[in-house]
């Protein structure tokens, strides 16, 4: 039986195949979670950032697999033990199959994860998908949300607490735009995507800059010394954030990027313009403020 309050919150979906519904259980899932971990002190420690927080919180265009933390100041020995608990109380209590585990370190690292398993045929049933395209689901195929938090962050970000009325009235501590900006622009320059190239970094990359968000260049600038990307004395200035994106968009396979984003938007349109060139002509449109 379908929980009474799920019925709106699949309706914002129109779903109608299986990735729809798919997406539709992983997001309220998502939202849930947040909420859940609102009925605790989670929020004291950490705040939220990350492609889910912009499409949560500012309607960016494209589903997310992950929900991203920060904590606000380094806390080596944090665990996320205890809010999973009350997450998976959560859930249940909305008539959701998932179970949470805490992903074991196998060697010293500053980030702490975590799973939301559930059973993707059961978890469909339980938002009102038709019995027959939960059924043409492989048996014992899951839904995975990860949640990763940074146990030690790089200093400067800044953080506002934002206000959800779905699924119920909540409020969760979000980075603000400028220091959600860093975030992806450290990701665009310095992640290694190895043999995949995430295109999801570059769609949000284009969000934050046809809405013109300045970045918050003092934390880009901590992420990138953190990380080992930014080894000088001298402070990361508007040129060097354009010289070192013009030298990363030269070497990016964006037929790459492409691919990996499609299944993650409703209209894969908005990205037939992806190009060196296209990437090349929004460096100057990126603006800075180091606050």
């Amino acid at each position: 039986m379908i929980h009474p309050a799920l019925t709106s919150l699949v309706a914002r979906y129109q779903p109608q195949s299986s990735r729809d519904y798919e997406n539709a259980v992983r997001e309220i899932v998502q939202e849930i979670a947040l909420l859940g971990l609102g009925r605790t002190a989670f929020y004291k420690h950490a705040a939220f950032y990350g492609g889910s927080a912009l499409r949560i919180f500012h309607g960016l265009q494209r589903f997310s697999e992950y929900l991203d933390f920060s904590l606000l100041r380094p806390e080596p020995g944090f665990s996320l033990k205890t809010y999973l608990r009350v997450v998976g109380e959560e859930l249940a209590a909305w008539g959701f199959e998932f179970r949470p585990e805490v992903i074991e370190k196998t060697q010293p690292s500053q980030i702490e994860s975590a799973f939301l398993k559930g059973g993707t045929a059961i978890n469909l049933l339980r938002i009102g998908a038709p019995p027959e395209i939960a059924g043409l689901l492989p048996k014992g195929q899951l839904i995975r949300i990860k949640l990763e938090i940074d146990t030690d962050p790089p200093s400067g970000a800044l953080t506002e607490t934002l206000t959800r009325l779905v699924p119920t009235p909540h409020q969760v501590r979000v980075y603000g735009l400028p220091s959600l900006f860093a975030g992806k622009l450290h990701a665009v320059l310095c992640r290694n995507w190895k043999s995949r190239v995430k295109g999801r970094d570059f769609y949000d990359l284009v969000w934050y800059v046809g809405r013109q968000i300045p970045v918050n260049l003092a934390h880009l600038e901590a992420r990138m010394r953190q990380s080992g990307d930014w080894p000088w004395e001298t402070p990361l200035t508007a040129t060097s954030l354009r010289d070192r994106l013009s030298e990363r968009f030269a070497n990016i396979q964006f037929d790459q990027a492409r691919q990996d984003i499609e299944p993650f938007l409703k209209d894969p349109r908005e990205i037939h313009l992806w190009s060196h060139d296209f990437f090349r002509g929004l460096i100057p449109l990126i603006q800075t403020g180091r606050t």
